[in-house]
């Protein structure tokens, strides 16, 4: 056999070795699961917001964990929500703020990993239909966008018109996606203001479309706002979920927190390499000045800060009547226990 063969052959022979190898480890990884196939809900996929959880998926991490994970993407955060309450998604991925909304119904869900350390919505005002905008009392009366009522862009809005005077009843919210629909609604005017997350709103700001009036991509713009630490998207699922499939959680965990560590660590030219080409809005330039914008708001470890979930409390009982005089157990809407093993074991 000429050497050139035998290099060949033996190479050959590592990268099936290779290939059985991880197989094997996620078929080990799967014997020890509750559950084995999980489907997660997820409001907006394409959004920086939920980047780890692409991150996780793209670059196979679910399937080292021995899981075998079906990602669903809804309209906005208020759709994957009752995607999994209605049962069709054992998991969200989704913001934190539910967590607390879902208890004062006597729904206890929990999360468990948090993705962003701070929620990266940003609130504008159409250039197109208010060119003369002054203060939050002028947009009594006006559309704003929304990815979906109810979701965590709603919630944003509904904080940033508190703050202003206004009452959610003062303003009409329209559901416009985190895509396309939100770009179309803003230039056609369909909408006065708008509260989003990236790309769409850098590719708003790069054209001069809006003006910014809240912002919460940074922490220091995060903690002017709302006075803490505001945890934003998170994995999150029902007590009893959790509690039926620890091995389960703890391997949605633990691949996550890879993905955590990756993006730490990853370079621009990584993200587009790893990211669906359909998520860049076909301008890859200006998805990487947005992805610029975000960084500082992913979380580094997955750990939802102690101050974190009073923080949301507070946010949602500025606007919210139904929390008004509602007892809130703050130690059941969130668990570090799964990321704390989870960062022992990933370097």
């Amino acid at each position: 056999m000429n050497p050139r063969k035998r290099r060949f052959l033996a190479a050959a022979g590592c990268l099936f070795a290779t290939l059985i190898g991880g197989n094997a480890v996620a078929q080990n990884a799967a014997q020890g699961l509750e559950k084995q196939k999980v489907s997660i809900a997820v409001g907006g996929k394409n959004l920086f917001y939920y980047l780890p959880l692409t991150i996780a998926e793209q670059l196979g991490y679910f399937k080292e964990e021995g899981l075998q994970v079906e990602i669903s993407d809804f309209a906005g955060g208020s759709k994957a929500l009752q995607a999994m309450i209605g049962g069709s998604a054992d998991v969200v991925s989704g913001a934190f703020e539910h967590t607390i909304d879902m208890q004062a119904k006597n729904q206890f869900i929990t999360a468990f990993v948090l993705q962003g350390r701070a929620p990266q919505i940003v609130f504008g005002v159409s250039n197109k239909t208010m060119p003369n905008y002054k203060s939050i009392t002028d947009l009594k009366g006006k559309k704003i966008g929304v990815t979906a009522p109810g979701s965590s862009t709603n919630i944003v809005a509904n904080f940033v018109l508190a703050k202003g005077g206004l009452k959610p009843s003062d303003v009409s919210f329209i559901g416009v996606g985190t895509a396309a629909g939100a770009l179309s609604a803003l230039r056609s005017g369909q909408i006065d203001a708008i509260s989003n997350l990236d790309p769409v709103i850098t590719m708003m700001q790069h054209d001069k479309e809006i003006r910014i009036i809240a912002d919460t991509r940074t922490l220091k713009d995060t903690q002017e706002l709302f006075g803490g630490p505001m945890p934003a998207a998170t994995l999150y699922a029902p007590e009893a979920f959790i509690k039926k499939n620890p091995r389960t959680t703890q391997a949605l965990t633990n691949a996550m927190v890879k993905a955590l560590k990756w993006l730490q660590k990853a370079g621009p030219s990584d993200i587009v390499k790893v990211v669906p080409e359909s998520y860049q809005l076909g301008d890859k330039a200006l998805y990487l000045e947005a992805f610029s914008h975000v960084r500082e708001a992913l979380s580094p470890d997955g750990m939802i800060p102690e101050a974190g979930p009073a923080t949301a409390l507070k946010t949602l009982q500025a606007f919210e009547p139904q929390l008004a005089g509602k007892k809130i157990d703050l130690a059941r809407t969130y668990t570090n226990e799964f990321v704390k093993h989870a960062n022992a074991s990933t370097k």
